[in-house]
């Protein structure tokens, strides 16, 4: 049974307005089509097989994932063209290659480890196995790659030449050190950089026999501020789906593009402390406070009217495992939020948040439509 408003949803629970979504997917497909690269949605944000399908213009098209329990659920659905974007380790090379079997789908991985190289020939002569690989180059970020110049690279493209069954399809690079400012010279930069070091790392592979190697890079500030991506094969991002105020506080989008929002119910009044107690804490919102660096006043979220998703001028100041507390200065709200209303909360950070909920209620034309599920684990 449909839902038709937001009072018969249990809180808390994630509403995701449709129209936003739609509007930020068609702009970054726009935006790719203006670069003349292919988008590669990361679904590590919304986990879901309907998300990512409005991301991909209703369409099951080529994604990225960060874990393996995300490339079952979305092979399972019928997408074909998947890269796991997180640096594979022997153990796993087993389930990589069932998956691949049962679904009869291409799962790309990633390595920056000459063992790992080593250990992914050895399985796939020993298994008559195929994979397709990408080595990660590290642009900046300082997670995980390696950097342009380094030797590893040489050696490691070395072993896979020597296994016919091993692919070596190119690099891939993540400039996630582009959420680290607000200055859009210096995500540009950054962006420009990445470029660079991802084209370049291409050259130190000993031998390579494909003369259309794939250069994979992204983040969704870097697409949006890229000049060009000449020779650039494909973008990955995933946060501009949803958005949220880390985003919005470093001016990458605005407040009014944030598509996902948690429902909160109003469960108590604390006049001695001036505090609205609503029933959506740490697990609810996760304890993010990224925008904070460049948007102090935001807190654990922006609280909303729970109807129009308009800003209340209010903020989550403290939480606990499942309560989230509002610091008033004025006691009209104990009167304007009475105990049982609903409020809505714009996520610090959308894929932490919606980590903590397993399924979307769908706004569209203030109506909640259809619940959407989504994946977790690993």
């Amino acid at each position: 049974m449909k839902i038709s408003n937001l009072e018969e949803l249990n809180t808390p629970c994630l509403i995701l307005d449709k129209t936003l979504l739609e509007k930020n997917c068609s702009l970054a497909r726009k935006k790719c089509a203006e670069l003349k690269t292919i988008l590669r949605p990361h679904v590590k944000t919304p986990k879901s097989i309907e998300v990512a399908k409005i991301a991909l213009d209703n369409q099951v098209g080529p994604i990225t994932v960060s874990t393996l329990d995300e490339a079952e659920y979305f092979a399972s659905a019928g997408f074909k063209d998947i890269l796991y974007a997180v640096c594979i380790i022997p153990k796993k090379l087993a389930r990589l290659e069932f998956l691949q079997k049962k679904y009869d789908c291409v799962i790309r991985i990633v390595v920056d480890s000459i063992l790992v190289a080593e250990a992914t020939v050895d399985y796939s002569n020993s298994h008559s196995t195929k994979f397709e690989i990408l080595i990660e180059i590290d642009c900046g970020e300082g997670r995980s790659g390696l950097y342009v110049e380094d030797k590893k690279i040489v050696e490691i493209s070395k072993i896979f030449s020597e296994c016919n069954k091993t692919n070596l399809m190119g690099v891939l690079t993540h400039a996630g050190h582009s959420y680290s400012t607000d200055n859009k010279t210096e995500i540009l930069s950054i962006a420009n950089k990445e470029r660079e070091d991802a084209l370049a790392a291409v050259k130190h592979f000993s031998t390579f026999n494909n003369n259309n190697p794939i250069i994979s890079i992204g983040s969704s500030p870097t697409m949006l501020f890229a000049s060009h991506l000449n020779n650039i094969s494909e973008v990955r991002a995933g946060i501009y789906m949803f958005w949220d105020l880390a985003q919005a506080s470093r001016g990458i989008c605005k407040i009014e593009d944030i598509a996902v929002t948690v429902l909160a119910s109003v469960i108590g009044h604390n006049y001695q402390k001036k505090k609205i107690i609503i029933d959506a804490g740490a697990l609810a919102l996760s304890k993010d406070i990224s925008a904070n660096r460049f948007m102090p006043e935001v807190g654990y979220g922006f609280v909303c009217d729970s109807n129009s998703g308009k800003y209340l001028g209010l903020n989550i100041s403290e939480i606990h495992q499942e309560h989230g507390a509002i610091d008033i200065s004025n006691p009209d709200w104990f009167d304007n939020l009475p105990i049982g209303s609903l409020v809505r909360v714009l996520p610090n950070h959308s894929c932490l948040t919606c980590a903590g909920h397993s399924s979307y209620n769908i706004l569209e034309n203030n109506m909640i439509i259809d619940n959407w599920k989504r994946t977790n684990g690993w």
